[in-house]
This record gives C-alpha cells, sequence and structure tokens, in this order.
C-alpha cells in the first residue's frame, strides 16, 4: 500500500527531523510531504536539509502562516495528483501523533475508508494535559457527536489515514471550517459519504516542544460549526 503522510508546520525546528527519523524507521511504504507555512525558526530549511538524507521527503512551502485547513487542503490536491497513492495521512509534527501508532491505523486502514487515531475508545487516553483541556476537549467532543449525529467518539483528532479514491469523492474545496472545526467538517463529509469510518486507540501525548496553536477563536468555531455542519451534510445525508 502506497502512503502519502502530510505533516502541516509552523515553528516545528525542535520537532521535525527526530519525526522524521522515526517515521522513515517504521516497516511502511510511506512518502512524507511537510507543508510549511513559512516558520521563522527555519523548519523549512532543516526539512530541505534532510531531503539529501531521504528521498521520500518533499516539502510545499507557502507563503504565510494561512492555518490547518488550508495546510491540509494544499496537501491533498498534492497528494492526490499521484495516482500511486493508496492512503494519505494526517498526523502533526509535535509528537503528540506518535509514529508508533501508524502500523496499526495502516492495519485498520485495510478494511476501512477513514481510519482514526482516537483518545476517546476503549485503550485510549491523553498524556500531560491538564484537567481544563481535558474536561474541553471530552465534551467538546460530545457535544460535537450530539449535534452533527456523526458517530465518531474523537471528532477533533488530527490523526487520521484517509483512502485515496475516498477522498477524491469529497468537495474539498468546499470545506468551510477552520481549526479544529475543520477536523469535525472533514469526518462529517466522509459519514455522508458512507464511509467506513474505524477508531483505532491512542495515547495522545501534549507536544514535545514549542507553543500550543489553540486559540479562543479556534474554541469559538467548535462551539458553532457543529450547527452548520449538521444542516449541510444532515440534509445530504437525508436525500441520499
Amino acid at each position: 500500500m502506497k502512503t502519502i503522510i502530510l505533516l502541516p508546520t509552523y515553528n516545528e525546528a525542535d520537532n521535525i527531523i527526530p519525526l522524521l527519523r522515526e517515521i522513515f524507521n517504521l516497516p511502511i511504504d510511506c512518502s512524507v510531504v511537510v507543508i510549511d507555512d513559512n516558520s521563522p525558526d527555519g523548519t523549512g530549511k532543516l526539512v530541505e536539509r534532510a531531503m539529501a538524507e531521504y528521498p521520500r521527503l518533499s516539502i510545499l512551502k507557502r507563503p504565510a502562516k494561512s492555518g490547518l485547513a488550508a495546510a491540509y487542503l494544499e496537501g491533498f490536491s498534492h497528494a492526490l495528483s499521484n495516482r500511486e497513492a493508496d492512503f494519505i495521512v494526517t498526523m502533526d509534527a509535535d509528537f503528540s501523533h506518535h509514529p508508533r501508532y501508524l502500523p496499526d491505523l495502516m492495519r485498520a486502514a485495510e478494511a476501512a475508508d477513514m481510519v482514526i487515531g482516537s483518545r476517546y475508545v476503549r485503550g485510549g487516553g491523553i498524556r500531560n494535559w491538564s484537567w481544563w483541556r481535558r474536561i474541553l476537549s471530552f465534551y467538546g467532543n460530545l457535544y460535537a457527536r450530539l449535534v452533527t449525529g456523526v458517530p465518531v467518539r474523537d471528532l477533533t483528532a488530527g490523526f487520521s489515514v484517509i483512502r485515496a479514491s475516498h477522498l477524491k469523492q469529497l468537495p474539498l474545496r468546499e470545506l468551510s471550517s477552520e481549526g479544529y472545526a475543520w477536523l469535525i467538517e472533514l469526518k462529517s463529509a466522509m459519514h455522508a459519504l458512507n464511509a467506513r469510518i474505524v477508531e483505532v486507540p491512542i495515547i495522545f501525548e501534549e507536544r514535545r516542544s514549542g507553543a500550543s496553536k489553540i486559540s479562543r477563536s479556534i474554541v469559538a468555531e467548535g462551539l458553532i460549526s457543529p450547527w452548520r455542519l449538521r444542516r449541510r451534510y444532515g440534509a445530504f445525508r437525508s436525500a441520499q
């Protein structure tokens, strides 16, 4: 199975090289595409130097910080242009999504259209988070699941494996959310197309180095957007 791993980055100079080393040491057939938002800490330059060591590594350089959704949309477009790609992986570049889980996710993907590295199924969890972040995440996901009707316990998860043939069916440029809400919309769109979605337990670890990129605006959209997604994708499923 040919797999393309997408790594959006912004100021991940402390993490990116150790992460790439771990990924390329895994027993999976993969290429890695780093999508860098012109990181001022030199993340992009580190990746460019590492390309001499890792032939299956490439970089998409963007002019400025434009957010997670825009980064993934560009990454998806690039990955889907490779007709040999069977699966596309989304994951963070700060070790909160540890590469050691990739083989388990890839095995599950053989019988699914989307596999989610989930904190909220049996065996999953979170390490080194404050109590308020745990509460915000757990009840935020419960809220999103109840409002959207998408039967996924970790709707804001960013660690996933998506079958390329199914991803091609999505109107990607019509996904209009930002931040964590975009992750909810991606799963809502997959569910609307009757995708086989599976959750595999992972332990989510607080980022090893650097600052968290969560903001109040991201949290606010996470509260508002599930209702918009319910209207859009609930109506889509009803029409099928």
